[in-house]
């Protein structure tokens, strides 16, 4: 085998394909442009898709480049030999030029002729056949014929040698293998072992079928090849190795991590594997940060991958013991000297990837410490309890306090035999989300009086006595302006207040917080919300509406009575509701997220589909029958123990303490709550749901209202109805048989317009008949027609397809400066492989458009008038095409 550096790789394989006709088109941004449904580019082919599906690529037909790619789907895996998380495929396609004959004949000659390897050794998979293709007899022949051995062809399963989406073009592949000097493993051993004897070198995927929704495949009538070989694995082996880490590419980094961190690689596994993860980690951050998107990390998406590449990154370097200026010199390694002249665009923009990455590292680097403190103090608590798992709520305390992505602290606690609960991660996360959402207005402000909360003295702390009082008298122990801790707000102040017992209940559990107002001698302060602080505090948010407050005021704490009533009604709703799904939908009902305030209440819940307007009635039928029933509220302390042997409901992943309180509602419903609810369930008066919907796979979310908040909704509907009455010149009992008939009216109208548009359309086309043409023996007739929208099209194509007999049927009309296109092949054209939606495909792209459709009929929409005729005149051609 022939040696390479990584710039002559580059540089063979795009000159060896140039030398055969292909145009090198470049790489494009690592950042996807979202059109794919991924964040990244993860293949060569991905940035080419519009034109393998029939798009003209301008600059022809036999294409090549090296491109960059990102994927972190195996980023577990990453720490070994051979995974990376960016890397750089060496690409070639064919656009229905050649096919599995030339390609064969110079993936041989790219193995053997350029980087040397001995035919003995190579190997070859095709794909084995099954019940949607036939085996590819085709592509093993033309593999031996290049000069492949007959006995190192192997017929693999469609798992292992099929390409293809969820429909569009698709076909076998086959993959390319070096096979080793040594013994087999066993009698199973082949391509794709495990054993290491055979080495994938490349891919050839050979796009010759096109698959339709409904799973059927037809032939491609231009079929496409795309070829693919990652450059630092191919590197690695050329030059005699199976570790991409000891590739040029990765050389200088890893001999300057030996060099700070005093360590030698491939002495210790776990020192090599952090080696590795901080090395590649860092390149793939480099790339990213210095694409021409130039991302920066954040906590969505792409920016977020970004986010946890870095801090993995950190993670390790500590491990290595690196400091920042360490990881920044790894960096510029990569910048300066490896990929200086292949991705200059880094050298363009170095300064602003090293400022961007320290940025991100001193983020993370100022709460490590602490959060790696915090997490072994979760793991000893875990280890005591003897439990096996990191629950999600402490999961997302690390992740929300200490910035720890969730697959940092998996892999953690993977690291010391445990399992993190990632489901229960995701609900706290959600549930946060939600608190943010519903406090983002006035709490928002007072952030930065919220924080302050915790430089108070630890004596300081809350209890809530209102459960069945709405007014307390207290003290008020402390006060937080919006900026600082102080004695004293004046009236128009904002703030956050503090008392040792207070009758306001804050925000926790789904339930918002009360309002209300708070009195002293002095003056008087509007509550606003009320919210949980650290040690154990309750923060009353609001402003000083008269005189004036401070601390040691005696002060006297009134909750608005009007407005926990009816969140009350809301809350005590939820309860009846959850066992009322339970009841109609079945016990695999859980509650994954719930919000009540004064006007409504917003319950989520576990269920796999859309609820049945049935359903929903007979729900809404059981909640009420308990609210009329008069069930009397009964709250209850016990031991958790003692709630569950009771059957109380409790929320999934949720944490409770040795005392929890049970709210029983009759024999009907009991479940863990620390919420505020009616005494009786006759004290909610109504309940309605206003709709139930999807907001997650297998999450369903309904929302209702309750007493008052019911009748004000029954009469907006009542003056709706009376609006409509009016508007369609009823009374309330003749309302429906109007609508009725105006319907009836409003359908004759519509077909009416509908037979003057289709006699218009047949006017402005005129007789046409003399325009047909025959290509290989099938009728064409391709014309355009003026101010046709698509449905008159369709109706032209169906009347010219009766006048034709057997044909294809291709009409074109400019309309409103927009084009529509309608294409039609009758069952004997399409015997002779005519192809309506690949018809379309091939010329849409001429009138700045795109489409498809099936075999028998297609359509499509474009913006280009201007290309109308040139579409016209491809017809022919692209109907020669298909036709056998």
């Amino acid at each position: 085998m022939r040696q390479f550096t990584s710039d002559e790789l580059r540089k063979t394989w795009k000159e060896f394909y140039i030398a055969r006709g292909h145009k090198d088109v470049g790489a494009v941004s690592l950042v996807s442009d979202g059109s794919t449904g991924v964040l990244f580019n993860v293949a060569g082919m991905q940035p080419l898709m519009p034109y393998l599906l029939g798009q003209k690529h301008p600059m022809g037909t036999r294409l090549c480049n090296v491109q960059g790619c990102v994927r972190t789907n195996d980023i577990d895996s990453v720490g070994d030999k051979s995974h990376v998380t960016f890397f750089e495929m060496m690409g070639s396609w064919s656009l229905g030029d050649y096919f599995k004959e030339e390609r064969c004949k110079w993936s041989y000659e790219l193995l053997t002729e350029v980087f040397g390897f001995d035919a003995d050794h190579l190997a070859a998979t095709v794909f084995e056949g099954d019940e949607n293709a036939p085996r590819d007899e085709e592509g093993a022949q033309y593999r031996i014929a290049s000069g492949f051995k007959k006995e190192n062809i192997y017929y693999l399963p469609a798992e292992d040698n099929w390409w293809g989406l969820e429909y569009g073009p698709c076909g076998p592949d086959s993959e390319m293998f070096y096979i080793a000097d040594r013994p087999d493993c066993g009698p199973d051993c082949g391509p794709g072992c495990s054993c290491g004897k055979y080495t994938e070198l490349g891919n050839d995927v050979f796009m010759q079928y096109e698959k339709h929704h409904d799973g059927h495949l037809t032939p491609l009538a231009k079929k496409n090849v795309d070829t693919g070989w990652g450059l630092e694995r191919i590197l690695a082996f050329l030059n005699g190795s199976r570790d991409v880490y000891q590739i040029d590419l990765f050389a200088p980094v890893i001999a300057y991590i030996e060099k700070v961190s005093g360590l030698k690689y491939n002495e210790d596994e776990k020192m090599t594997r952090s080696m590795r993860i901080l090395a590649d980690h860092i390149r793939t951050s480099v790339m990213l940060i210095g694409d021409e998107a130039k991302l920066l990390p954040s906590n969505a998406g792409a920016g977020y991958v970004l986010r946890r590449l870095i801090r993995r990154a950190v993670r390790h370097g500590r491990t290595l013991k690196l400091a920042t200026a360490d990881l920044l010199k790894v960096a510029s390694l990569y910048i300066d000297e490896i990929y200086n002249e292949s991705y200059p665009l880094l050298v363009k923009n170095r300064e602003y990837i090293l400022t961007e990455l320290k940025k991100e590292i001193a983020r993370f680097e100022s709460t490590l410490e602490n959060g790696m403190k915090e997490f072994q103090k979760i793991l000893e608590a875990k280890r005591k309890e003897e439990k096996d798992e990191i629950d999600g709520k402490s999961a997302f305390y690390l992740y929300d306090t200490f910035g720890f992505p969730i697959e940092l602290t998996v892999e953690l606690a993977e690291e010391e035999g445990l399992k993190v609960d990632e489901e229960g991660f995701v609900k706290a996360m959600e549930e946060q989300k939600q608190k943010a959402r519903e406090n983002q207005n006035f709490s928002a402000k007072l952030n930065v009086g919220a924080d302050l909360a915790g430089e108070l003295s630890s004596e300081i702390t809350s209890e809530f006595d209102g459960y069945d009082k709405l007014t307390v008298e207290s003290e008020i122990t402390a006060l937080i302006s919006e900026t600082e801790i102080c004695n004293t707000l004046a009236e128009g102040q904002k703030g956050t207040l503090i008392v040792p017992v207070t009758p306001f209940y804050a925000t926790m559990g789904g339930q918002k917080g009360d309002t209300g107002v708070i009195t002293t001698a002095n003056g008087s302060f509007k509550v606003l919300d009320t919210v949980k602080l650290t040690g154990d505090r309750i923060g009353h948010i609001g402003e000083v509406v008269s005189g004036s407050v401070s601390v040691s005021e005696k002060a006297t704490l009134s909750v608005d009575t009007e407005n926990r009533m009816s969140t009350c009604k809301n809350h005590s709703a939820t309860h009846l509701l959850q066992k009322a799904l339970k009841e109609v939908l079945g016990d695999h009902v859980e509650q994954q997220g719930s919000y009540q305030d004064s006007a409504r209440t917003r319950f989520d819940f576990s269920h796999s589909q859309a609820m049945t307007a049935e359903e929903i009635l007979k729900v809404e039928q059981i909640v009420n029958a308990q609210i009329a029933a008069n069930l009397a509220v009964v709250t209850e302390e016990m031991s958790i123990e003692d709630a569950k042997n009771k059957g109380a409901m409790a929320l999934f992943g949720e944490k409770y303490g040795e005392s929890v309180r049970v709210v029983s509602m009759g024999d009907f419903s009991m479940e863990l709550c620390g919420g505020t609810h009616v005494k009786n369930t006759g004290d909610i008066a109504f309940f309605k749901i206003l709709s139930e919907s999807g907001v997650a796979a297998g999450v369903r979310r309904i929302e209702a209202l309750t007493g008052a908040n019911v009748m004000a909704y029954y009469k907006e509907m009542e003056e709706n109805f009376m609006q409509a009455v009016s508007a369609a010149k009823a009374t309330p009992a003749t309302l429906s048989e109007k609508i009725k008939s105006m319907q009836a009216e409003m359908k004759t109208m519509s077909s009416e317009i509908e037979s003057l548009k289709s006699k218009a359309a047949k006017d402005a086309l005129g007789d046409v008949m003399n325009q047909v043409a025959e290509v290989k023996g099938v009728k064409l007739l391709a014309t355009k027609v003026s101010g046709v929208d698509m449905n008159g099209l369709r109706d032209l194509g169906d009347q010219l397809k009766a006048k034709i007999g057997e044909g294809v049927i291709v009409l074109i009309s400019d309309a409103d400066g927009k084009v529509n296109m309608v294409a039609m092949a009758t069952d004997a054209a399409m015997k002779q492989g005519a192809h309506a939606g690949n018809l379309i495909k091939g010329i849409a792209a001429l009138v700045g458009g795109g489409g498809g459709g099936r075999p028998n009929m297609a359509q499509a929409g474009g913006k280009n008038p201007a290309g109308i005729d040139a579409a016209l005149a491809e017809t022919a051609k692209v109907l020669e095409g298909q036709l056998a």
